[in-house]
């Protein structure tokens, strides 16, 4: 970056700031460095400076993140309509189906959930809003996938780190270019046990007013209450149904 309006030092921060999460709740000056890519000099700036803060505390040895660092969420879910739009939704959509059900956008190789509602039969995954997943074997990141042109969507899958989760999961160039294709043409996506074995998820695209899209909205279910198959009987006119809802009532922001 060469912009002489950017200041690297904040965007130091900013990736030590968000590499902390459940794997990594912790982290050493060593861990943090090579997390982030950075000097251990560097990293140990960005972590003191995040403690001095308020956003970070430490024993001397490991940090870890305290509540303030709620407030950079905060002030996105705050501001944006779709997040503040979707909850009612998702919320209507988990009650009905007694399942989880969230929106995400696409953040370089994965998808980033902005909105979210669990229902009683929750995930082991323990998804909450800011979570990532990877776009190749995820419903929802195959939808956004799939919202890209073909070349952009090749480039990204080819470029982006891919590996098995679980037996099931679809992680090869060709197979995943393949399911996004479909996704294509029939307009939603599913993951069958490759994030997590016995889940189940579809992702619908949901576009605003404009017909832009907006971000990709999913469903899940545990696999031993039906077969995907019956899943995607069962619910997927109901995910459908929510998400053009949700297009219906955003403006292009």
């Amino acid at each position: 970056m060469t912009d002489k309006n950017f200041v690297t030092s904040l965007d130091k921060g900013l990736q030590v700031l968000s590499c902390f999460g459940r794997q990594h709740a912790r982290l050493t000056v060593s861990e943090a460095a090579r997390l982030t890519g950075s000097t251990p000099a560097s990293a140990r700036r960005s972590l003191l400076t995040l403690q001095a803060l308020g956003y970070l505390d430490s024993d001397g040895k490991r940090f870890w993140m305290l509540p303030k660092a709620l407030l950079i969420a905060h002030a996105y879910l705050a501001s944006r309509a779709t997040p503040t739009l979707a909850q009612p939704l998702l919320d209507a959509l988990s009650e009905r189906t007694r399942e989880s059900a969230s929106l995400g956008k696409l953040l370089d190789d994965d998808a980033i959930i902005i909105a979210r509602s669990t229902a009683r039969r929750s995930l082991s995954i323990g998804l909450g809003i800011g979570s990532r997943l990877p776009a190749y074997c995820s419903a929802i990141g195959r939808v956004l996938l799939a919202s890209l042109p073909p070349g952009e969507a090749e480039r990204r899958v080819r470029a982006m780190p891919r590996q098995p989760l679980t037996p099931r999961t679809v992680y090869e160039v060709r197979p995943v270019l393949e399911l996004i294709a479909r996704c294509r043409e029939q307009g939603f996506a599913g993951s069958d046990g490759e994030l997590e074995l016995g889940v189940r998820s579809m992702a619908v695209p949901v576009h605003d007013r404009s017909g832009s899209l907006v971000g990709a909205m999913s469903i899940a279910v545990r696999a031993e209450r039906m077969s995907f198959a019956e899943f995607r009987e069962a619910f997927l006119a109901a995910l459908r149904k929510a998400g053009t809802t949700l297009g219906e009532r955003l403006y292009p922001e």
